[in-house]
């Protein structure tokens, strides 16, 4: 509370809206960061039990009820709903050989997948990027206003200087407090996105395999 009033208490209109904006950017931040890193370690636990329930099942009525089960958030559903999907008569997605047909829509769900996972990290990868500029243009427009200030009242002294100076500073480490959790945390959700998009598109693939050779009717 002490660094937000030495901030705020001082500072003129500009300052006190980067600092809001500073403000704003970690709470959104924040608050992606805790949902993103809940939703993603749930459905990493969901695709590996899925998956596992999905191949332990004797046919596809049960593995179909066993992924819905296990796939709470919806990750692994939409790649054999794709899989299992009649193809409309009379385009030319239907002209194309089954082999084709099922990559394309497999390929398609895995991304719309992926999209999914990866919602939220282009908010934490624009806050990483520039709030470290918006508390540094904070600190200028600060040091700006301060050397006016001390213009003012013809006084110069180190000790009329140190003050104001010190807490335009304080705008560039609120900057840099607000950018380092957003990129830590987007390049750790990166990870566990890319992890779990090789694992869906493995089970894409063996999905493939199974429907090409098997067929629908004899699962």
């Amino acid at each position: 509370m002490d660094l937000i009033a030495a901030v705020w208490a001082p500072g003129d209109a500009v300052t006190r809206l980067v600092a809001v904006v500073l403000l704003l950017a970690s709470i959104a931040s924040w608050v992606t960061i805790l949902y993103k890193g809940w939703l993603l370690r749930r459905a990493r636990l969901d695709l590996r039990r899925a998956v596992a329930a999905f191949w332990a099942a004797p046919n596809l009525q049960d593995a179909r009820r066993q992924l819905a089960a296990f796939d709470r958030e919806g990750i692994v559903a939409p790649l054999l709903e794709a899989g299992l999907a009649a193809v409309p008569a009379g385009t030319l997605e239907a002209a194309g050989q089954r082999e084709a047909q099922l990559t394309r829509r497999l390929r398609d769900a895995l991304h719309a997948v992926v999209q999914r996972l990866q919602l939220g990290n282009v908010l934490l990868a624009s806050i990483g990027a520039t709030a470290p500029f918006v508390g540094l243009f904070g600190t200028v427009w600060g040091i700006y206003h301060a050397m006016l200030g001390i213009s003012a009242a013809g006084d110069a002294g180190i000790d009329k200087i140190a003050g104001p100076v010190g807490e335009a500073l304080i705008m560039t480490a609120l900057g840099l407090l607000v950018a380092i959790p957003a990129v830590l945390a987007y390049n750790a959700f990166n990870k566990q996105v890319s992890a779990a998009e090789a694992e869906l598109e493995g089970y894409a693939h063996d999905l493939r395999e199974l429907l090409l050779h098997r067929g629908v009717e004899n699962l």
